[in-house]
């Protein structure tokens, strides 16, 4: 059967797992070497760790907690948080993670893009794209954990790093983010259709119906989710969890 990637999405805030709702409202909701082991139990695609606060900070997600989850991770992840410059993805990779994921200083400095590509390889590299809606309804790009404005649309944007050798692009819709209430689908298929490298949308998943309609709407590559992998029922409980793939249907 052919699918997409399926991605859990970690956000990290002050060493622990977090989630949030349009990038705010943020909540506690465990461990992330605790989640890392529950999801090789689940055998997931893959996983993506965001350090949130990384970037306002003025630092890097801590590399000693990258060497952790390379210690305890079974499938290929990602990691982004606060990188600009060749040492720190030199040190992430070295730690253990497959990829590394930018943003505010990709879109600042699209020359960054490219001098990671030529070190690492572009399928190393990742750029996330963040947009949300302005008062008059038009998708803007935002970098620093969305309270930047870029003057780009996503998809001004998701081409520029493909342009200067991004090996792939997350999609990110603030304005879904923590919603569960369905994917911005019309923005992740004219991203996806107008880019060759693979397309990771996000924001938005609350049920399995959602990932498949988007998957048979655009037929992207990949696929990643926050609260649709750690909230429970009408009330949010928590709980970790990843259905099976039989579970789906993308036929």
């Amino acid at each position: 059967m052919k699918r997409p990637r399926i991605i859990p999405v970690l956000l990290l805030q002050k060493g622990g797992l977090v989630k949030s709702i349009k990038f705010k409202s943020h909540i506690y909701i465990g461990d992330p070497i605790n989640a890392v082991r529950i999801y090789n139990d689940l055998r997931v695609d893959e996983i993506a760790l965001l350090d949130i606060d990384a970037s306002k900070e003025n630092r890097t997600i801590p590399i000693e907690l990258i060497k952790e989850i390379g210690e305890e991770a079974n499938m290929p992840f990602s990691v982004g948080g606060g990188i600009r410059d060749i040492d720190t993805i030199k040190q992430i990779i070295q730690a253990g993670a497959e990829r590394v994921i930018l943003n505010t200083t990709a879109l600042k400095d699209p020359q960054f893009i490219n001098e990671a590509s030529d070190a690492f390889g572009s399928s190393t590299i990742v750029v996330c794209v963040d947009y949300k809606k302005n008062f008059f309804g038009k998708n803007l790009v935002y970098a620093l954990g969305g309270s930047q404005k870029t003057g780009l649309d996503p998809l001004e944007a998701a081409k520029l790093a493909e342009s200067h050798g991004a090996g792939e692009v997350i999609l990110q819709s603030i304005d879904m983010d923590g919603t569960m209430s369905g994917f911005d689908i019309e923005t992740i298929e004219a991203v996806n259709r107008s880019l060759s490298i693979p397309v990771v949308a996000l924001g938005g998943a609350g049920q399995i119906s959602d990932i498949e309609d988007l998957y048979k709407r655009t037929g992207i590559n990949g696929i990643a989710a926050g609260s649709f992998f750690v909230f429970q029922g009408k009330h949010r409980g928590v709980l970790i969890r990843y259905p099976p793939l039989k579970h789906y249907n993308f036929n």
